[in-house]
């Protein structure tokens, strides 16, 4: 479907085949500084940044960000490549694409992870893959550390980091029209102490002195020194100091 669409304003279904004498030709113009060529052989390999990206479609990616990420990986491949290989151009600039694409899609995660943490990641993974052929079953966090010669929760660690953060607003259940959401899911085993002592915080804050409330709201809520407060309210700073402990000690008993 991808030859009938229209990704960053271009018609997929115009975009021309180039025979490989041609790009072979434009290749060494490229080297000899023509820039029509260039431009020219980008044109016609647009249809080659299309079919990687298709592999890439399934993770929510905007189809025209991986596009022109793919667009700059074929610049690249073209910048780069070495006429005299005996090598087909397309073989070279595939992988430049997919290792431009995938760089894409390591750095634009919501949660910045550094490289260093990303690359064990993706070494974990290739490790798990490796080991899961092998034995035909689930390998442990031990042996996956085992094969990379890294501690267990460097690789826990790394793994966690390319996971893709989920809203706490997604339905993880819905049965007619009654939905269940990640947030529903989401307790604390403390929330009914919490719950109670709110209460009874409220209901010792109720027997305290108006002046009381007003020294413990300039203090705690508004951050004021006891030398400020004593300016606001006209008394001295050591009976400011008073008031307040002697405020607490009737919350706290």
């Amino acid at each position: 479907m991808y030859q009938k669409v229209s990704i960053c304003g271009v018609d997929t279904s115009k975009l021309p085949v180039m025979k490989e004498a041609e790009k072979e030709k434009l290749l060494r113009e490229v080297r000899q500084g023509n820039q029509a060529a260039r431009e020219e052989l980008i044109q016609g390999n647009l249809r080659l940044v299309l079919s990687v990206i298709q592999r890439f479609t399934g993770r929510g990616e905007n189809l025209d960000d991986l596009f022109q990420v793919g667009c700059i990986g074929l610049m690249k491949s073209i910048d780069n490549f070495d006429v005299n290989q005996n090598v087909r151009f397309s073989t070279y600039a595939v992988p430049m694409i997919i290792g431009e694409i995938r760089r894409y899609l390591r750095d634009n995660n919501a949660i910045r992870v550094s490289r260093s943490i990303k690359d064990t990641a993706y070494r974990a993974m290739q490790a798990k893959e490796q080991l899961m052929k092998k034995s035909q079953k689930e390998p442990t966090v031990s042996e996956i550390a085992e094969v990379l010669g890294i501690p267990r929760e460097e690789v826990v660690i790394a793994l966690e980091s390319v996971v893709e953060p989920i809203s706490l607003f997604d339905p993880v259940y819905a049965d007619g029209g009654d939905t269940i959401y990640v947030l529903d899911q989401v307790g604390d085993k403390n929330d009914d102490r919490n719950w109670l002592d709110e209460i009874a915080l409220k209901e010792a804050i109720k027997h305290l002195s108006r002046r009381e409330k007003s020294i413990l709201s300039l203090r705690f809520l508004q951050g004021k020194t006891q030398m400020e407060v004593s300016e606001e309210i006209g008394i001295s700073q050591a009976q400011v100091s008073r008031l307040e402990k002697a405020a607490l000690k009737k919350i706290k008993s």
